[in-house]
């Protein structure tokens, strides 16, 4: 019976590992593009591990320390291969697959190939838990104490500099390979976003020392050399606490090029846990590529343009850079825009194509609306209100005589407020809430022609503590040269007295049909004093003055396009490429430098609470960013990734705490003072503690690695 069982035991071992198998082999080939992107991210990952232990492995050998296992991941073993005195032994998941009576340990899975001779002394695995290796010494355990041994080969009888010397080992090979990597990388050349200001925060520091987009920063707290944009970041998130930062910038339009001093202190801009400066990245002028699921139709059907697409002008004037494209469309006071842009054929020619771009004009330049000092206005001229979109669930009454709203209606009143601001509107309609409301709007019916017209609409909560609505979207009427109301504010013009409805009919003598017109007219003159007409009907017509002459630019509106915001754009990106060999060891090396001075200020602000733990990335966000890297990025950048990889885990390797190697370290420090070792109680004390600490932050930041890969929102810059 007995036999009968294992028999049954053995074969359905083999059979579960056979349909494991299968099943490997059909996710394969099902995901194949996907695997390969995992194969290579684990072939990444366990070459920066390999490295490490490969330094440990390679001193002690020729320390002549007994190596009797060397492994890449952690237990239980996936595959493990031997040199015995028969062949070679090849043993697969000994530990999940083992077999009964056999105390080698080979398993259930074990095969030898090759001629008999000399038995080696080291094992090579890998595991299955893909975090971490070791380097099993005799002699050496890192879950307890130093085991005592007569065998001169055994760790614990080597002196004191060389057990420390192969403890490092590990630590000094990732950083020769960091610097390696970095070289390699550099000599390739890695796109990388240079150091330029894209756009700054509202009232983020940034903003209050008066960055601008376009600016360049050339220098971070004294450091010039291959800056890019991830070192403004950094420099904010590690930066003490009310530390001012000085950066040198230098300004886009400063004939000369001289750099300018600023001193930034960073602070938590959103509910992120990393303090910033304010600065955003720059963006390029070319168009980005779609993203899965993404269709680029509708892209060219509402802007005329492809991805691969790059904007070289705007209006006909050349483009430096995206942040002068936005500058452009934010200083034109116009219906649309005329965009030159550069595009590639089927046949490797580039054509030079022409498309145009709708501006809008929005009511309000921050949706803020406390007062009429938040209004959008002309030299304290409001415009008046015009329907641009329709919510479904907009609750209109029926009947013969009122008509639904149509997108290009103009609100003429609602109820007894005549020609109401965005302001009026939201106060009068918070006030019908739930009760019928009565518009009056102007529309354009298919001839041409504009008919006032009365409609009915019943405001409501969309939600229980939000604002009453009647399910409109709205912006200026900038096609009519008509006045809702004129408006003063502090720091602004002195407000005009023109009443509410009327039209402007000439800006000094120049007749205006549009509050474009009128922008491009009032723009012509500086430093003086000119006459603006208007007419409110037939009988009443008058005239005010404007006085320029103490005046700054008093055209308190922010042009911007729902087409253009829509437009996906590249970040920018230069290549960073060393001049040769030298350079390339140079910025290598320079490259490692920082991010490990970096990885060290961050465990440091940590430990005082300018940094949040929930910023720390585990296995789990090691992983995760290594495939997203892979798959989405070229394989130079992967490399890149890998060197940054390598330089933090020698820092973090190197941390007094036991077992980790700086722990170990220290207590052979401790051994070479007190001219003997630790007790193996407290040894065994001090490890099992080092563990559990380590298991405990182990535990946590993969915890906030899986909430923030896969149920967090991406974070913005």
């Amino acid at each position: 019976m007995s036999k009968l069982k294992n028999l049954n035991d053995k074969y359905f071992r083999v059979a579960f590992f056979v349909v494991f198998l299968v099943v490997i082999l059909f996710l394969i080939i099902r995901y194949f593009n996907q695997f390969g992107n995992v194969l290579l991210v684990m072939l990444g990952f366990g070459t920066v591990i390999l490295v490490h232990e490969f330094g440990h492995f390679i001193v002690a050998k020729l320390s002549n320390i007994k190596v009797e296992a060397f492994s890449i991941f952690m237990p239980p073993i996936l595959f493990g291969v031997k040199r015995t005195e028969k062949g070679i032994r090849f043993r697969i998941l000994p530990e999940i697959f083992p077999k009964e009576g056999d105390e080698s340990g080979e398993g259930a899975i074990n095969f030898t190939v090759g001629k008999e001779g000399q038995a080696g002394e080291t094992e090579y695995r890998i595991g299955l838990i893909p975090f971490g290796g070791f380097v099993k010494m005799l002699g050496q355990d890192d879950i307890g104490p130093v085991k005592n041994s007569d065998d001169p080969r055994s760790y614990a009888n080597k002196p004191v500099y060389i057990r420390a010397a192969t403890i490092a080992a590990g630590v000094v090979f990732n950083i020769i390979s960091a610097v390696i990597i970095f070289m390699i990388v550099f000599l390739i050349g890695i796109d990388l976003m240079p150091p330029i200001v894209g756009g700054v925060i509202p009232d983020s520091p940034a903003a209050l020392a008066g960055l601008k987009a376009g600016d360049e920063i050339i220098e971070i707290a004294g450091k010039k050399e291959d800056l890019d944009f991830s070192n403004i970041g950094i420099a904010a998130a590690l930066s003490g606490k009310d530390e001012k930062i000085t950066l040198k910038v230098r300004h886009p339009d400063d004939p000369d090029g001289t750099a300018e001093e600023v001193l930034l202190v960073a602070k938590e801009l959103t509910d992120e846990p990393l303090r910033k400066f304010g600065i955003l990245p720059a963006m390029d002028l070319t168009v980005a590529k779609p993203k899965k699921n993404e269709d680029t139709n509708d892209l060219f059907a509402k802007t005329g343009l492809m991805p691969g697409d790059r904007i070289i002008s705007v209006d006909g004037r050349d483009l430096r850079g995206h942040w002068e494209l936005v500058d452009i469309i934010q200083n034109t006071f116009a219906p649309e825009v005329k965009l030159s842009v550069e595009r590639n054929g089927n046949d490797g020619k580039s054509e030079l194509i022409e498309t145009r771009i709708r501006l809008i004009f929005g009511p309000s330049n921050d949706n803020k609306m406390d007062s009429d000092s938040d209004l959008s206005n002309i030299y304290s001229m409001v415009p008046r209100l015009k329907i641009t979109g329709l919510s479904e669930k907009l609750n209109m009454a029926d009947g013969n005589t009122n008509k639904p709203l149509r997108i290009g209606d103009i609100i003429l009143a609602v109820a007894d407020i005549n020609n109401p601001t965005l302001k009026e509107l939201r106060d009068t309609v918070t006030m019908y809430e739930n009760k019928e409301l009565p518009l009056t709007v102007l529309r354009t019916d298919t001839t041409g022609l504009e008919k006032s017209l009365k409609v009915f609409v019943t405001p409501e909560r969309s939600e229980e503590s939000g604002p009453v609505q009647i399910g409109i979207e709205l912006l200026l009427d900038m096609g009519h040269p008509v006045i809702a109301k004129t408006i003063t504010y502090d720091g602004g013009p002195k407000k005009l007295e023109i009443p509410s409805g009327a039209s402007i009919t000439a800006v000094d003598g120049e007749p205006v049909s549009s509050f474009f017109d009128i922008i491009r007219e009032i723009k012509k003159y500086s430093n003086e004093r000119i006459t603006v007409n208007w007419r409110l009907d037939e009988e009443t017509a008058g005239s005010v003055a404007l006085d320029l002459s103490n005046s700054e630019n008093f055209i308190n509106i922010q042009p911007s396009s729902y087409d253009f915001d829509t437009i996906p754009f590249e970040i920018l990106q230069v290549t960073y490429r060393a001049n040769g060999p030298i350079d390339a060891v140079v910025m290598g090396y320079r490259r490692t430098v920082m991010f490990i001075a970096q990885t060290y200020v961050t465990l440091k602000r940590l430990v005082g609470g300018l940094v949040s733990p929930k910023n720390l990335m585990g296995p789990v966000g090691i992983i995760k960013a290594s495939y997203d890297i892979v798959s989405e990025e070229p394989i130079v950048t992967y490399i890149y990734f890998l060197g940054l990889i390598s330089a933090v885990i020698a820092v973090f390797n190197f941390l007094p705490l036991p077992p980790l190697d700086g722990g170990l370290v220290v207590l052979l420090l401790v051994e070479k003072l007190k001219g003997s070792a630790l007790s193996e109680r407290i040894q065994t004390i001090i490890a099992y503690t080092g563990w559990a600490l380590i298991l405990l932050l182990f535990l946590y930041v993969t915890f906030n690695d899986i909430v923030r890969s896969f149920f967090s929102p991406g974070l913005g810059t």
